[in-house]
């Protein structure tokens, strides 16, 4: 009986079927492509907008000194005397000679405009006078009151004594007419309501805002006179004082 031939190793399929040479060739190149795309390999990348060049943000206070960077500029002296053009080496060394300062005054100008002055000091003043524009400024309170167009003697004297004290503590009151179902057919019931209130607080303010309709309801704003916007208090009378009689 003759010898079995020898098997040769060759890899199988899941089912025990031999597979070609040529076919795990080709899947490893497959598993070795999968293997790449997962690898995720860290790639440096800058950003660059389109203007990357460029400094920060824009400074509001005006260049000074050395910060200003043009060939010459129209110089005002610190008493508003005009110098002249002059070169801005000249311009600095007439600052440095006085003590003050080169301030640009009108860098959009051609030449710029720079002014001779103590820069510390204008800045100084400048937030003073904004401190004391802010404390004198009237803070403006609107008040509100609503009526209806049927409403009760009393109830409009009471509506109104409140509307009064508004305006005496120097607030403007904003009057609403509220109107409902079939009074919204009949507008002149709030306009005659609200030309009436206007006459009985003449004295204390004025009709900024004239009646007018805002859907279902009328609206009228009223503003105190300037003399009542400003609460005075009364001075106490000195009384002079009694001459004692000497002894």
């Amino acid at each position: 009986m003759a010898p079995a031939a020898p098997v040769e190793n060759r890899p199988t399929g899941g089912a025990g079927f031999l597979v070609a040479p040529t076919v795990l060739v080709a899947a490893g190149l497959v598993v070795f492509r999968r293997s790449l795309l997962r690898r995720t390999i860290p790639i440096p990348i800058k950003l660059r907008t389109q203007n990357s060049n460029l400094g920060g943000p824009i400074s509001s206070e005006p260049r000074i000194n050395d910060r200003i960077r043009v060939p010459e500029v129209r110089l005002v002296g610190p008493e508003g005397e005009q110098v002249g053009i002059v070169p801005i080496g000249k311009a600095l060394e007439l600052a440095a000679e006085a003590d003050l300062d080169l301030v640009e005054v009108a860098p959009m100008a051609r030449p710029p405009v720079c002014k001779l002055m103590d820069y510390g000091k204008f800045k100084y003043e400048s937030a003073q006078k904004a401190r004391e524009a802010r404390r004198n400024q009237a803070l403006t309170v609107i008040k509100e009151m609503k009526l209806r167009p049927k409403i009760d003697p009393h109830d409009y004297q009471t509506k109104k004594g409140h509307v009064e004290r508004f305006l005496k503590q120097g607030d403007k009151v904003k009057v609403t007419i509220m109107f409902r179902g079939r009074e919204q057919s009949r507008p002149e019931l709030g306009f005659r309501l609200l030309q009436k209130l206007a006459e009985d607080i003449t004295e204390l303010g004025f009709v900024e805002s004239s009646p007018k309709q805002d859907g279902r309801n009328m609206i009228m704003v009223v503003a105190p006179h300037r003399t009542n916007s400003k609460a005075t208090k009364p001075a106490k009378a000195t009384e002079p004082a009694e001459d004692v009689p000497q002894a």
